[in-house]
């Protein structure tokens, strides 16, 4: 090429006719616009196409001038039908509808996923957290590629995410090697699509004298999320033409930077081994040879959504799925996660499903045949996941909420509850235990209750916004009420501080019909009761998506009975929650508004009732304050279901005034 301009260039300064200059610097425009090997080389971020496996044939090792002749032994390239017409979003039986794919779900979107431990959920989005804010507990030292030493691999990641640039090297205490060019890098041959990586020699320690090395990566395990990563970083080729003769298995959750941030396993000699190759992904497809399209605009093939590995590189081929394709598992929340997030100790699914015990006992169900996910040896070197799964599991803890104190419960009307033959409306329902609801509490004003509420932990009580006035100084809780005309030994009585009613609170309307009663502290403490084991919070959801219509979940409160009398004792019912309630009110439905009940009326809240807990549990057993009981019509009258203020909804208002602490069990 070279040659080729500078003879052109030769021929046009020695040629005075104009045509015949035109004629060659046409010439000369042409050939510079052909593609040069070095334009070729550079891949487009974050995206790629998966090549053949191949594995690297040695006889002996190769000088350094010369590169092993790899030996293609993957089968040939699965051909795809013609590109779909747009309806076959609609005809493909794994993925969801389009109302769905058109909200643009990605791992960000905390309303469907969890956020890493590196991130916190944010009005429905995982933002970056500073360092600081990451634990501090079971972590392990990292080497960034700065030569510094980091606290954790959370610290790294939290970095990472708001540089969105690679910082980690590996896990360890000796930093020197960590700011040599190379250590902890990864590469693509541009030749065979072999994956380079280069790790530590001495395993995750990185002790004094050990010698990084350079590996190739298997087959196994080896996926487009994995490649997604390798193709985020594939930017400083490395210099060596010699192809390792060992490779370590790595697994990715898409959302690292480069592999060093992926857990790696344990190194082993090639053999006759596969290792993974990659090609990166050039946007080139027209819009009509797009299968999917990927929330950041890559393209992938029908096939590869909802089969739990993140193709696209956002995952947001894996967040709108009705099935999972091949041995992947379904969230109920209609996201697919893999096969080896099933009983891993760390909750994946909203709802916890993939760690529930009937999951977690049993494995994957394919037909008659049970399956188990056995990950690769990994003793070398540390595992991230496991690092972030003590990030999670001290996070969650922070915060104990959604399980009653069981050994409060005693067994007082147990034998009138056993003689109904069906759970009834509170309307006259079922008398609770005395101590079973421990979140139940009644809002008295003047000695008169004509609301409840629920215990939302430190000195919080939410309630509706019509059971209230801004006036705190008329108001008490009554924390484990069980008659509702007097107290028992485990009732606590105690002063309303502060009412912060929802600013957009509609009377008439009953839009945003919520509120938040600030509890009075003990002097010189920060608790407003004495530990009372008959009292425990329910937990606060920040997700719309946590349960699904249909979905049974209780209410309580000491509303009328069947015969139109006020409860004597706490009463309680299950329901069912109802989609599409506008159907049955019109316009009187409001954003923030949910329905729960029996279409048939046979379960309502009615009067009485108002500003008490409907509260679901998820798959784990923990209790969620799903709705607060706020209005409705002709109550348990078939057609007209019982309105609920949907507590989800106002999360964030929740959260800014009691604080992160005080209701963050996830996502935090």
């Amino acid at each position: 090429m070279r040659i080729l301009i500078s003879l052109l260039v030769f021929l046009l300064v020695r040629m005075r006719s104009a045509g015949v200059s035109l004629l060659f610097m046409f010439l000369l425009i042409s050939n510079c616009n052909t593609e040069s090997p070095l334009e070729r080389d550079q891949p487009s971020p974050m995206e790629q196409q998966k090549r053949q496996p191949i594995i690297p044939w040695f006889t002996s090792p190769a000088p350094m001038s010369t590169r092993p002749a790899p030996v293609i032994t993957g089968p040939a390239p699965v051909t795809t039908s013609p590109a779909p017409t747009p309806a076959s979003h609609n005809t493909d039986e794994f993925l969801g509808s389009t109302e769905c794919l058109e909200k643009k779900f990605t791992r960000a979107s905390c309303d469907l996923v969890f956020c890493p431990p590196w991130e916190r959920c944010i009005n429905g989005h995982c933002s970056c957290k500073l360092p600081y804010q990451c634990p501090r507990e079971g972590v392990a030292p990292v080497c960034g590629r700065d030569g510094r030493q980091y606290l954790s691999y959370c610290q790294a990641m939290a970095l990472s995410c708001r540089t969105k640039r690679p910082l980690m090297s590996h896990f360890g205490e000796n930093c020197q090697r960590a700011s040599l060019p190379g250590v902890g890098s990864s590469s693509i041959d541009r030749d065979t699509g072999v994956v380079r990586l280069v790790i530590p020699g001495s395993g995750s320690t990185g002790a004094e004298g050990g010698e990084e090395k350079e590996v190739l990566v298997c087959l196994k395990l080896w996926d487009m999320a994995a490649a997604n990563v390798a193709c985020k970083e594939d930017k400083h080729p490395l210099n060596s033409s010699v192809l390792p003769q060992s490779c370590v298995s790595v697994r990715c959750q898409g959302y690292e930077t480069s592999l060093a941030e992926c857990v790696i396993y344990d190194a082993a000699r090639i053999g006759n081994r596969k290792v993974a190759t990659a090609t990166c992904y050039q946007a080139t497809q027209e819009a009509a040879e797009c299968e999917f399209r990927c929330v950041n605009s890559k393209c992938v093939f029908l096939n590869q959504t909802c089969d739990g590995v993140d193709d696209c590189g956002d995952r947001s081929d894996e967040m709108c799925c009705k099935r999972c394709r091949k041995d992947a598992f379904h969230c109920r929340t209609g996201v697919c996660v893999s096969r080896e997030a099933v009983g891993d100790g760390m909750i994946d699914c909203l709802d916890g499903k993939d760690e529930s015990q009937r999951n977690t006992r049993t494995g994957l169900n394919h037909g008659n045949t049970v399956t188990y996910y056995q990950s690769p040896r990994n003793v070398e070197y540390i595992s991230p996941k496991s690092e972030t799964r003590a990030n999670r599991q001290h996070l969650e803890s922070k915060l104990y909420c959604g399980i009653p104190n069981s050994t409060t419960v005693d067994d007082e009307e147990e034998e009138e509850r056993g003689r109904s033959s069906r759970v009834k409306r509170v309307v006259g329902g079922i008398p609770a235990k005395p101590t079973q609801i421990q979140w139940q509490v009644a809002i008295v004003e003047y000695k008169k209750i004509d609301c409840g509420g629920a215990y939302i932990g430190n000195c919080w009580v939410l309630t509706a916004a019509h059971c209230v006035r801004p006036n705190p100084s008329a108001f008490m809780v009554k924390f484990s009420l069980w008659r509702k005309d007097r107290s028992q030994n485990t009732t606590d009585i105690v002063p309303v501080q502060d009412i912060r009613i929802h600013p957009k609170y509609n009377a008439r309307s009953y839009e945003n019909d919520i509120a938040l009663l600030q509890l009075e502290k003990l002097p010189f403490t920060d608790e407003c009761f004495v530990e009372n084991p008959a009292i425990s919070a329910v937990c606060v959801p920040w997700s719309l998506q946590l349960f699904q219509p249909n979905h049974t979940c209780s209410i309580s409160g000491w509303g009328r009975t069947a015969d139109g009398r006020a409860a004597r004792v706490l009463l309680w019912a299950n329901v069912s929650l109802i989609a599409d309630c506008q159907r049955f009110y019109k316009d009187r439905f409001k954003p923030g508004m949910m329905c729960a009940g029996d279409l048939d009326g046979s379960v309502d809240s009615c009067q009485g009732d108002s500003g008490g807990p409907l509260v679901c549990e998820d798959d784990l057993g923990v209790s969620y304050l799903w709705g607060i009981v706020s209005w409705g019509e002709r109550c348990g009258q078939p057609g007209f279901p019982g309105v609920y203020t949907q507590v989800a909804h106002f999360y964030e208002w929740i959260r800014t005034h009691t604080g992160w602490p005080a209701v963050t069990r996830f996502n935090s």
